[in-house]
């Protein structure tokens, strides 16, 4: 049996950095080209199509697994205390003068990077606990 590289590596995060942006950006983002308004532009005459439809499917089966895989590795403690960290990371930005709350757009794009950070780190957080603890953690047992 061949041991198969499990190893977290800068670019294996960035890749999980990445796709975690892509998702949350394609889902909903302030310049106005997301999914959300998308389903907005097509409600109004009713516009509905298939590949709205499709993209739809596809973006909720990037949550799920993002989601479930971030609530499988940090559960809600750690989900909490990493949205805890990053909220006083935006609240040191806001106190330094590098963000201004009454810029929106700005705000937004902050808030959305950090959600796609959170969601990059759960993805990645048993390769980083066993490279810290020693500990591996397994959710398949195979028999």
């Amino acid at each position: 049996m061949s041991r198969v590289n499990i190893d977290l590596t800068w670019s294996g995060f960035s890749l999980r950095l990445l796709f975690a942006l892509i998702l949350v950006l394609a889902t909903y983002n302030p310049s106005g080209k997301s999914y959300f308004h998308w389903v907005l532009s097509a409600i109004e005459p009713l516009a509905i199509s298939p590949v709205l439809a499709i993209c739809g499917i596809l973006i909720c089966i990037g949550w799920v697994i993002y989601i479930r895989a971030t609530m499988a590795s940090l559960g809600v403690l750690g989900l909490l205390l990493a949205t805890v960290l990053f909220a006083c990371v935006v609240w040191l930005f806001v106190d330094l003068g590098w963000l201004s709350v009454s810029n929106v757009s700005a705000f937004s794009w902050v808030a959305l990077s950090g959600l796609a950070l959170m969601l990059a780190v759960g993805m990645s957080w048993s390769h980083i606990r066993r490279r810290l603890s020693g500990q591996v953690s397994t959710d398949d047992v195979e028999t």
